[in-house]
């Protein structure tokens, strides 16, 4: 990693953070398989207790052999923490971007939405 992209990582590690707080898991977790986050699981009640503790719905960077990993608790459906690299994130984050995009895309394409009713009116 150059120097230059020290500090556009943390800025997006810093926005991000809060990115995966889906409502569906199902959803997050596909995101961060698709992404190559890697599934470890909570194999004894040590890991079980520090699963619980993280905050759970949001991607969080955590050092690591002096490295930065980007982790993601899911003790509720596979009892297991998804951890990824620079990466990784960065993929995850391109994937986010992307869907964001389409959406926006398809609501302006498809004219579901009457834009006229929020111009300002007469006071």
């Amino acid at each position: 990693m150059t120097r230059a992209g020290i500090p556009l990582l943390a800025v997006l590690s810093l926005a991000g953070c809060a990115g995966l707080q889906a409502t569906d898991t199902r959803s997050a977790v596909q995101a961060l398989t698709a992404a190559g986050f890697q599934a470890q699981p909570a194999d004894t009640p040590e890991k079980l207790v520090q699963l619980r503790l993280l905050t759970q719905g949001k991607v969080l960077w955590r050092p690591q052999d002096g490295q930065i990993r980007y982790v993601y608790a899911d003790p509720a459906r596979c009892k297991c923490l998804y951890v990824g690299g620079d990466e990784q994130y960065l993929r995850l984050r391109r994937h986010e971007a992307m869907a964001v995009n389409r959406f926006f895309a398809e609501e302006v394409r498809g004219g579901m939405t009457d834009w006229g009713l929020w111009e300002p009116g007469p006071r």
